[in-house]
């Protein structure tokens, strides 16, 4: 991570934000929204490098407003922690499809909370990757941008960490924990279901190229120029 981060925490509960502001001190400065139809636009003035985001809000729900983010080129690959007191599978996975890249159920340890949002600030331990071509797709690890013939594609930081996996070998068949290994990094409180989300997000900004990303039924993944 950079030496001082800032994190945008859109909750409507002041205490929690409280809870919030006073775990992050010391390594982020935070921009705070109370409702959700004020939360685009925080996000879009402040550009935080990420955004703890709480699913029920006031205004617009927090489902709408990570589509709205994602939605937004200027901000689109912005991280996303979602905070939700809904632990039920179908909640969270709801979330990541929408475009989140975590999620942490309420009632939450600050020990958690520092371990989620800094796994997902983590970057690649180089800072100088390569830049990858294959059939009309271009993956630059360097700036951690990706486009399909010149076209820039908005993606999240976990569809990009994804993407950039089965790039750097193209043929070569990886396995859910294997891919999760590469885009959770330490994280490991989370289920191979999360990569078969991320597939569906990663395919549908990919469109027409998405064809080059096989599923190799009970296995994984494989990509193919």
């Amino acid at each position: 991570m950079s030496a001082m981060e800032k994190i945008a925490i859109i909750e409507d509960d002041p205490g929690i934000r409280t809870v919030l502001r006073l775990a992050v001190r010391g390594f982020a400065t935070v921009c705070e929204a109370e409702r959700g139809d004020e939360a685009l636009a925080l996000v879009v003035r402040e550009r935080p490098s990420l955004v703890l985001l709480d699913l029920m809000l006031p205004g617009l729900d927090g489902l709408e407003v990570c589509r709205e983010i994602r939605r937004t080129p200027s901000v689109a690959s912005t991280p996303i922690i979602m905070l939700t007191a809904k632990s039920a599978e179908e909640d969270i996975v709801r979330g990541l499809e929408m475009g989140a890249d975590d999620y942490i159920t309420k009632p939450f340890s600050k020990a958690v909370l520092i371990a989620r949002i800094k796994a997902v600030l983590r970057r690649p331990a180089s800072a100088q990757g390569p830049v990858r071509l294959l059939s009309g797709l271009t993956v630059d690890e360097a700036s951690r941008t990706a486009a399909v013939d010149g076209h820039p594609l908005a993606l999240t930081r976990s569809e990009f960490d994804l993407l950039a996996v089965l790039v750097a070998r193209p043929g070569r068949v990886y396995t859910r924990p294997q891919i999760l290994a590469h885009v959770q990094g330490e994280e490991k409180d989370v289920t191979e279901r999360t990569v078969d989300t991320l597939m569906v997000g990663l395919r549908r900004k990919l469109g027409e190229w998405a064809a080059h990303v096989e599923t190799i039924r009970g296995i994984g993944y494989r990509l193919t120029p």
